[in-house]
């Protein structure tokens, strides 16, 4: 007779495998089952487009990771299993149609004089925002990294009262809900310098005007500056490789390519989950999902909470990316030669573009000038690539998951099929206004429409890489519904983790690791 597992866990995203790696080295039996063929979500790396070319699905910089608490617990363990680093002191750059760019470095003199050539008065705030940052990190990371439940909300709160006092617990407060214009129209004069913070925002569904959205610009700029970035040595899926390695180190499991079709519940209290197959798979301790809102209401049928129902059903979804995965002979021959040595180069020229650019594709039209993110991994990590070869990585943002129309007047077509190549090509037009010659180095291709992404993962709902609009009305306690951001659900027994539980996406596994320590208790 088989012996149940203490948890069992739904798909093997990292905050998965980080609750599942928690939950095992405090004795915990965990048995994780993953519908597609390998574990990672949008954490996976593979040869998309010629063999010897490493190119990362959907995430690739996993500084939020190296930085994390789970990270830091587990740092030696997950070492020992595989995981690997490669830091670079050059994070990210914009490029503009004048010619000029800006890139953030961590050497602070070298960034805050790349300021000054654009503006003495921005060099100066950029100058303070240094000095402060310490001080307002530890504010900001106290709060992303806190669960959201009145007491943990109280007890940070006194602490930052008592710091800071009350004049600056209000400060922070307001900043938390300043849209990245608004701060940095307050902050900055030169829209160069704007447009390269403000960047930032979309990779987290923060168009220029959208509430709540300056802290994301602000701590990718300060922190690219203190400490860089990081990617995975030989791809980001070195972390979904160690926690794996480490789970089975531990007697648990992860099983791939099982698919799981509902959550059995009775009384009020969900006691297991039912593969494809029909096979009843039992939990001793807990059921954990790391799903979509709305694929959570249909495992489960419904709960005896319509409130939690509502809002799994309503629950609202950022813009879709597309992403273009290149194998390349040569790196790209920027406007600007130095350009060559960031691990991103946005191509974002204006804060007014951005913000037409998000109200385009949230009108599901596809944007006529979509931002450019230029992934270069392989300057980081020459690993991806044969020698003397590179990959190019290129986010582009933002794009409708259900095309209705086409904001540059030339796509007819309004599904992503059909639309895919000539959307991509309207990118790549774009790169090699920056990149002259571009094209020409191109020795292999794969283009990931929205629709491809969310067929590979169904957590990204229509391209939706970050599982679920980080907007006020749906972040903090409110992620994904009020009185739920903890990971609790109306069954008892069944919790909820992933990007669109509280504190949101990105690669640092927080709503795996503090469930993981919730369940656990410690």
């Amino acid at each position: 007779m088989s012996i149940k597992p203490d948890a069992v866990i739904i798909g093997a995203g990292h905050n998965s495998l980080a609750c599942a790696c928690h939950l095992s080295a405090r004795g915990w039996k965990v048995a994780v089952y993953e519908q597609a063929d390998q574990p990672g979500g949008a954490v996976k790396t593979g040869a998309y487009t010629l063999p010897g070319f490493r190119h990362d699905w959907a995430a690739m910089n996993l500084s939020l990771f190296a930085g994390s608490a789970f990270h830091t617990e587990n740092a030696e363990e997950l070492a020992k299993y595989g995981l690997g680093f490669a830091p670079t002191g050059n994070p990210f750059a914009s490029v503009f149609p004048d010619g000029r760019w800006l890139g953030i470095s961590n050497d602070a003199d070298l960034t805050t004089a790349r300021v000054r050539g654009f503006s003495n008065a921005d060099a100066d705030a950029w100058t303070e925002l240094t000095r402060q940052f310490p001080d307002t990190a530890e504010s900001v990371f106290a709060v992303l990294g806190s669960p959201m439940n009145l007491r943990a909300i109280s007890t940070l709160g006194w602490k930052t009262w008592r710091k800071q006092g009350a004049g600056g617990t209000l400060d922070l407060a307001r900043f938390l809900m300043m849209s990245p214009r608004a701060w940095l129209d307050q902050t900055f004069e030169s829209d160069h310098v704007k447009a390269t913070l403000a960047a930032w925002g979309m990779h987290l569904d923060f168009a220029p005007d959208i509430a709540g959205g300056a802290v994301f610009p602000y701590l990718e700029a300060m922190a690219g500056q203190a400490f860089g970035m990081v990617l995975g040595q030989g791809g980001a899926d070195t972390i979904t490789n160690a926690m794996v390695r480490m789970i089975e180190a531990r007697g648990g499991s992860v099983h791939c390519g099982a698919k799981v079709t509902g959550i059995k519940h009775a009384a009020g209290r969900a006691f297991g989950i039912i593969l494809q197959d029909g096979k009843l798979i039992e939990a001793e301790k807990a059921v954990i999902a790391n799903v979509s809102p709305a694929a959570l209401l249909k495992l489960t049928g419904g709960t005896d909470d319509p409130r939690h129902d509502s809002a799994m059903a309503q629950y609202q979804h950022a813009p879709g990316t597309m992403m273009i995965h290149l194998a390349m002979n040569a790196l790209p021959d920027w406007t600007a030669p130095e350009l060559k040595r960031f691990a991103y180069v946005h191509i974002a020229p204006s804060v007014d573009q951005m913000a037409r650019t998000y109200a385009q594709a949230k009108a599901g039209l596809l944007p006529d000038e979509p931002v450019i993110v230029c992934g270069q991994p392989s300057v980081v990590d020459p690993s991806r690539a044969p020698a003397g070869k590179h990959v190019l990585w290129l986010q582009v943002r933002m794009a409708p998951g259900q095309i209705k129309g086409d904001a540059g007047g030339t796509i007819a077509d309004k599904n992503w099929q059909d639309a895919a190549e000539p959307f991509a090509d309207r990118a790549l037009d774009i790169l090699e206004r920056y990149a002259p010659g571009t094209r020409n180095k191109i020795l292999g291709q794969h283009i990931v429409t929205p629709d491809m992404l969310e067929a590979d993962n169904p957590n990204l709902v229509g391209g939706d890489q970050v599982c679920g609009s980080h907007h006020l009305h749906q972040h903090f306690m409110n992620r994904p519904a009020r009185g739920y951001a903890d990971g609790t659900t109306p069954l008892r027994n069944l919790y909820h983790t992933g990007a669109a539980v509280w504190p949101g996406a990105g690669t640092g596994a927080g709503s795996g690791t503090l469930l993981a320590k919730k369940l656990a208790g410690s």
